[in-house]
C-alpha cells in the first residue's frame, strides 16, 4: 500500500499576548521555539511543510531561514486562529490526502509522533482524524483527512478545530504517544522556565 501524501501546516501567526516578546522566536534548548517545530515537521514523512505567519512575519521568516519550507503570510491573523488555519489549508496541494496541523509554540513534538499520525490515517477504516493522546489527554498536532478541508475552511474566530472534532468523534482515532510533547506549549515566561 502506498503511503498517503500528507502536508504539514505550522501555525506561526499569533500575537504572543502572554509573553513580552514573540514566543515563537524565544530560544529554548539552543534554538527558537518555532524552529524546533519546523525541524520536526521536516524530519517527518510530511510534505510539503507550510508555515503560516502573521504577527512578526519577517522575523519568523528570518528565524526559519535555510529550511525547505513554504512560508505563507496570513494578513487576517488578528481575526484569530481560525484564519491562520484556513490560510494554511488553502495552500495544501491538491494531491495531498490530508494535513497535520502543528502549533508553532509546541517545540517538543517529535518527527516520530508526526509519522505515527500519518501511518494511522485510514479513512476507509474510520480513521479520518488522528489525534495524539497522553494519559487520557488529547493534544496536538492533529491530522485531518482532506475530506474535512471544506469544514475547516468554514471555521471562524479565535478557535481551532476542537468543535469539529466533537462533531466527528465517529471517525476520530486516538494515537497513544509515549511522552508529553503533544501536550506542552510555550505560552508564558513560566512555561519557558519550566522547559529550558
Amino acid at each position: 500500500m502506498i503511503a498517503p501524501r500528507i502536508a504539514a501546516v505550522i501555525l506561526a501567526a499569533g500575537l504572543s499576548s502572554r509573553m513580552p516578546v514573540n514566543k515563537l522566536l524565544v530560544p529554548i534548548r539552543g534554538k527558537a521555539v518555532v524552529r524546533h517545530v519546523a525541524d520536526a515537521a521536516l524530519a517527518s514523512r510530511a510534505t510539503p511543510v507550510i508555515v503560516v505567519t502573521g504577527s512578526c512575519a519577517s522575523a519568523i521568516r528570518a528565524g526559519l531561514s535555510g529550511l525547505d519550507l513554504q512560508i505563507v503570510e496570513n494578513k487576517d491573523f488578528a481575526n484569530g486562529l481560525s484564519e491562520s488555519l484556513k490560510c494554511g489549508v488553502r495552500h495544501v496541494p491538491d494531491d495531498c490526502e490530508g494535513a497535520v496541523i502543528l502549533l508553532g509554540d509546541m517545540p517538543f513534538v517529535t518527527p516520530a509522533l508526526i509519522d505515527h499520525l500519518i501511518e494511522s490515517l485510514n479513512v476507509s477504516q474510520g480513521r479520518a482524524i488522528c489525534v495524539p493522546v497522553r494519559k487520557g489527554r488529547r493534544g496536538n498536532p492533529v491530522l485531518w483527512s482532506c475530506d474535512f478541508f471544506p469544514e475547516l475552511l468554514q471555521l471562524e474566530g479565535d478557535a481551532g478545530a476542537k468543535r469539529l472534532m466533537a462533531l466527528h468523534e465517529d471517525v476520530l482515532y486516538e494515537v497513544e504517544t509515549p511522552d508529553d510533547g503533544a501536550l506542552i506549549d510555550i505560552d508564558t515566561p513560566d512555561d519557558l522556565r519550566a522547559h529550558e
